[in-house]
């Protein structure tokens, strides 16, 4: 839905800042944007003293200025509003108390049935429990949904779920169908729902 990268390096290297501590180094700003927050924070003051601290300023940090740095998806809003009327759509994210403040932030909220962050599970992904969770929500199985995502852990998630899986913008995911755009991912939805 978003390219976060650019939210994800100002945010982490603002707690960095915070402790006197040097910018994310490129294999850090990876990890940051595959992992829970928690994680990450774990990660990058790994070998510091500040571990707490930074865990602790994270949780009160207003996470609000580093909305703007998040780029939406072109046709997103275009491609919910059409499919809404007719399907169950959720979000599963290894996001953590950012999550609805985002999706709020651009009006995306009302489109989604269900949000599973981070907070809302004991194993974030790649672990299953996310997506179990939302086919519970829904009352439906595996091969009923389709799972979109461009990361490996994305992949990852759905194979663990035997839910099948759309790679947006990577065509190096292993994926069932893949997609270059918004316009591609309604084409799949439409293809994959007459099946």
């Amino acid at each position: 839905m978003f390219d976060s990268r650019q939210a994800n390096i100002h945010f982490y290297n603002h707690l960095l800042s915070r402790f006197g501590l040097p910018p994310m180094t490129e294999d850090k700003i990876d990890y940051v944007h595959m992992s829970t927050a928690d994680e990450s924070v774990r990660h990058i003051f790994k070998g510091t003293p500040y571990i707490e601290e930074a865990e602790a300023y994270r949780w009160e940090l207003d996470y609000t200025p580093f909305i703007g740095d998040m780029i939406l998806e072109p046709d997103l809003e275009e491609v919910l509003q059409i499919l809404k009327p007719e399907f169950g759509l959720a979000v599963a994210t290894n996001r953590s108390n950012t999550i609805k403040k985002v999706l709020a932030s651009y009006g995306l909220d009302k489109y989604f049935d269900i949000v599973i962050s981070s907070l809302d599970v004991k194993n974030p992904k790649p672990h299953p429990e996310s997506l179990l969770k939302i086919l519970e929500f829904f009352s439906i199985g595996p091969e009923q949904a389709l799972y979109i995502g461009d990361s490996p852990v994305d992949r990852e998630t759905a194979s663990a779920a035997s839910v099948p899986f759309a790679a947006y913008k990577n065509k190096s995911l292993e994926a069932d169908f893949h997609a270059d755009s918004m316009a591609d991912v309604l084409e799949i939805v439409r293809f994959f729902s007459c099946q």
